[in-house]
Parts: C-alpha cells; sequence; structure tokens
C-alpha cells in the first residue's frame, strides 16, 4: 500500500492554506481531508466534495518547498 497525501497549498484559498495531510489510506485520508475542508474552509460535506477531493490526491509524502498551484 502507497501513501497518500493531498495539499492544500496546491491550490488557491482566500487565506493561503499551508496545511498537507498525509495518511496509509485512501479512505484516512478522505475523511481528514473533508474534516479540514468542512471545518476550515467551510465546505459542504457533499459526494461531490469527496469525489473532488478524491481526484486531488497523490502517491508519497508532500513536499517540504511549497508546490505550484493548480
Amino acid at each position: 500500500m502507497t501513501r497518500k497525501y493531498i495539499d492544500c497549498r496546491e491550490y488557491p484559498s482566500e487565506m493561503n492554506c499551508s496545511v498537507a495531510l498525509a495518511a496509509d489510506s485512501e479512505s484516512e485520508l478522505l475523511e481528514a481531508a473533508v474534516q479540514h475542508a468542512t471545518t476550515v474552509h467551510k465546505h459542504a460535506d457533499t459526494p461531490a466534495l469527496r469525489t473532488q477531493l478524491k481526484s486531488l490526491f497523490h502517491d508519497g509524502t508532500p513536499p517540504v518547498e511549497t508546490p505550484p498551484r493548480a
């Protein structure tokens, strides 16, 4: 199983969020990403949000340097 991550630094936001999340399973990462998106960014927890977040997952661990924005 490959570690997966999602990195808010890749996507513009009003708060310039610098959070990156990583987990050993996609389901664990998805739950953490949904919690972050709903709590910090005030998104609604919808099937569309979950699909979008899953599409942003990468294999491995987040880079130390800020990645280019999408």
